[in-house]
């Protein structure tokens, strides 16, 4: 049957090659997790509304491109002028020159041979994405898109930098114009993004953070996003988001002496954590969780004073622990 369904595969679907001023793309469905190539394309408008293993980009030239999870890496070699949303596992770029990049990675992206690189937060929603997040395996809380490290750095010149925080995603890339295209219900708003919107880099609002950890079970992802509207909506900032499986040892360094009320739940599954930011953030965030998930499990930090110590433990082994 797999060699049956091998000859079934026209590697033309899978390709966008020397296309010029059009608008063109790949439906949900579509693509199905197969390899993608793009290439020689010249102001273009490329969408691929769809979950695919990886992705090559070369010689593109003032292109606006959409890309739907990736399982494993995107690659853009000699593009330029081009404008991108992306979300993958690995991303790379190979001389490339003014690449705008709305980004969800989950690894550190790299860039090697490349400049006027601007990145910002992935935001982007349709019906089917969440979905193709979990087809390729892809947490939409684990996003490093502004921890870029340039492989190629030139002393005293900086290769790339962060899009304005107001950026708006479709005044960089446009929602398609084309008749089939248009039947993909798309929202770019900020407050319906797949992937929450975090600070990342960026610099922090105040000196006073909190972490708040849920742990694995069927309303996990919902709860986190309840109390990220929550705290977002209060005014507070998220600076960054994880999700990662902890074990009893790394509860202990994590939770300190709460750590043997949260070890049971650690065998469930991963736990997702987050960073708000702002004055007062530890007490709204204690009062929330309080008011609305009194029956959830939730580590918060207890205090202002050992607020930023849990996010620090938290992330540095968060970062250990993904190879950072």
């Amino acid at each position: 049957f797999s060699f049956f369904f091998l000859l079934q595969i026209d590697p033309k679907d899978y390709t966008f090659s020397g296309l010029k001023d059009e608008t063109v793309g790949r439906l949900p469905g579509k693509v199905a997790g197969q390899q993608f190539v793009i290439q020689d394309c010249e102001n273009c408008n490329i969408y691929i509304f769809d979950h695919s293993a990886t992705i090559t980009i070369d010689d593109c030239v003032n292109c606006k491109i959409f890309l739907g999870p990736i399982k494993g890496s995107v690659f853009f070699r000699d593009c330029k002028d081009c404008k991108c949303i992306v979300a993958c596992q690995q991303f790379r770029t190979r001389d490339c020159r003014k690449l705008e990049v709305f980004l969800c990675c989950a690894t550190q992206p790299i860039i090697e041979s490349s400049t006027g690189m601007k990145f910002g937060c992935f935001q982007y929603y349709y019906p089917e994405l969440a979905l193709q997040f979990k087809d390729a395996g892809l947490s939409i809380f684990n996003n490093t898109w502004s921890n870029i490290h340039d492989f190629t750095p030139v002393s005293g010149e900086n290769n790339w930098g962060l899009l304005p925080e107001n950026a708006v995603v479709q005044d960089y890339v446009p929602l398609p114009s084309s008749e089939e295209l248009k039947a993909v219900r798309i929202s770019t708003d900020a407050a319906r993004s797949i992937i929450p919107i975090t600070r990342g880099r960026r610099q922090k609002c105040s000196d006073e953070s909190c972490l708040a950890v849920y742990f694995a079970g069927d309303y996990t992802t919902a709860n986190a996003r309840k109390l990220i509207d929550e705290m977002t909506g209060k005014g507070f900032q998220l600076v960054q988001t994880k999700e990662i499986s902890m074990k009893a040892e790394d509860a202990h360094r994590v939770f300190k002496q709460c750590a043997s009320e949260f070890i049971p739940l650690l065998e469930k599954g991963p736990v997702v954590a987050l960073e708000f930011n702002g004055d007062g953030v530890v007490e709204a965030c204690r009062s929330t969780v309080d008011d609305i998930f009194s029956g959830t499990k939730v580590f918060v930090s207890e205090s202002k004073a050992s607020a930023s110590q849990d996010v620090d433990n938290f992330f540095n082994f968060a970062d250990m622990q993904m190879g950072m």
